[in-house]
């Protein structure tokens, strides 16, 4: 039975340790992430240079964070406000129909606003208080494993930046929207923060195929799971919290809504770019959390 998970830049941590000290962190500054300069071309502001200039601004204050471990709040401009405050309107009523019952009273408790673009520092500072995680801004995005495994000491790597205004429906990447909306709001709930620093527990000891599980396992849960509730079905994936047109098709005809089933799970491939035809719903959110507690056990 696995007891305690150690690697050689990390202190140990176990997987009863729920809470994890400030002094128990690893360095953010051996924090890894893509090279922030280059924008795919299929991103929407890949060739709008203002754009670029101010999203290469806002990712700097993550690289600030990284040396002095303290969040810089960003002072977004107007248009990026008006960018929130579309999309967080257009989810609104959506999530009333759809998202967990836990989801919505997370937007209340964090304070949540569809006229403001929510701080991390605010964000941070609560979600200490009520489930022991952190937010760590980022540059950019993350190779699989480093992220993960920040996930073993409760912390969750997140972006500052804000989609391109062309598209306010769509991202290539995760921007502010995806992460307030769809990914931050799930860590207030103890069962499912535990579930998350299972995740990272995993990650940080997996071989390449046990890796390549977990991602499968984080796919189609922490970003397009769904839940049994009051006697249907809601969602608390952040792919689908954070995006109109996910929600909607999670929801209709063409998706095959099944069952949880672990084995299933991980054995199954998916594709970032296509909207997926296959959905899990677990019973419950401890459910999870002790079915993927005696996956890794098994490592």
């Amino acid at each position: 039975m696995l007891t305690e998970i150690a690697t050689i830049d990390t202190p140990a941590v176990t997987l009863s340790n729920f809470r994890i000290a400030d002094e128990d962190l690893p360095p953010f500054r051996d924090m890894k992430f893509e090279d922030i300069e280059q924008l795919h071309l299929d991103h929407p502001g890949a060739n709008d240079e203002a754009y670029r200039k101010r999203r290469d601004y806002i990712a700097s204050l993550a690289k600030k964070f990284r040396e002095t471990g303290i969040i810089t709040d960003v002072d977004y401009t107007e248009e990026e406000q008006n960018i929130w405050r579309y999309v967080a309107g257009q989810l609104e009523e959506l999530h009333q129909q759809r998202a967990s019952q836990f989801y919505l009273d997370a937007k209340r408790d964090l304070g949540f606003s569809n006229d403001r673009i929510p701080q991390l520092s605010e964000m941070n500072r609560r979600l200490k208080e009520l489930t022991g995680f952190r937010l760590a801004p980022i540059e950019g995005l993350v190779e699989t494993r480093a992220f993960l495994r920040w996930l073993s000491f409760r912390t969750m790597l997140s972006t500052q930046y804000i989609r391109h205004r062309s598209k306010p429906e769509y991202t290539p990447e995760p921007d502010i929207v995806h992460e307030a909306i769809g990914h931050i709001p799930t860590f207030t709930n103890k069962n499912f923060a535990d579930y998350s620093q299972f995740i990272g527990h995993g990650a940080r000891i997996a071989n390449d195929r046990q890796l390549e599980e977990l991602g499968r396992l984080y796919w189609f849960t922490v970003e397009f799971g769904l839940k049994e509730e009051d006697g249907g079905i809601k969602a608390y994936g952040a792919g689908l919290l954070s995006s109109v047109g996910e929600l909607e098709h999670a929801f209709g005809d063409e998706v095959e809504r099944r069952p949880f089933d672990f084995e299933e799970v991980i054995n199954h491939d998916f594709t970032y770019s296509d909207l997926q035809p296959v959905l899990y719903v677990i019973p419950s959110y401890n459910f999870l959390k002790e079915i993927t507690r005696k996956y890794i056990e098994s490592f």
